[in-house]
């Protein structure tokens, strides 16, 4: 009896892990990361300052760092002066907006959220758009305390991280999407 049931416990691992195997090969499964479908051309990018056509100082220069950082950080591309790149992406903030979400027992203000409104163009070195994205809003929450120079900081914060999270989603966008 117990060679039968060792035989039977063979044959059900081997057969699971076929069935395994038929499963993941069956549904579309595949290990992310591997493969980049960046347009053939395309090894490096420029980034340039983007345009800031809302009332807050400064945001600007957040927005491109973050883009610049998340592409130099990824390494799949070279970050490159516009003069020597292959493509050229470019930005538009086109709205930042603060609202009060939140507010204390006593009635201030403990939760603000930031809302950001961004026009992105990735272009050739010959003027060619290979995509475009109007209107790309992200939302960022944060909490303040009783300190005007804390709040102006975590405002700031907010503004950065919230340039962080649209970089990300446009360099996935970049290598993923096309």
């Amino acid at each position: 009896m117990k060679g039968v049931k060792r035989v039977l416990d063979k044959f059900t691992k081997r057969f699971m892990i076929v069935m395994l195997g038929v499963l993941l090969g069956g549904c579309g499964y595949q290990l992310t990361g591997s493969k980049t479908h960046v347009p053939p051309g395309i090894t490096s990018v420029a980034v340039p300052t983007f345009v800031n056509q809302t009332f807050e100082p400064g945001i600007e220069i957040q927005f491109t760092r973050a883009f610049l950082n998340d592409f130099i950080t990824d390494r799949r591309v070279k970050v490159v002066d516009r003069g020597q790149a292959d493509s050229v992406l470019e930005g538009t903030i086109k709205s930042f907006r603060i609202s009060s979400v939140a507010y204390d027992k006593d009635g201030f203000v403990s939760e603000y959220r930031t809302t950001v409104v961004v026009d992105l163009t990735l272009k050739r070195r010959d003027g060619e758009v290979l995509w475009k994205e109007n209107n790309l809003s992200e939302s960022r929450w944060f909490r303040t305390s009783s300190g005007t120079l804390l709040n102006e900081g975590i405002k700031s914060a907010a503004i950065q991280n919230t340039g962080a999270l649209v970089a990300e989603r446009v360099r996935n966008r970049f290598f993923y999407n096309f």
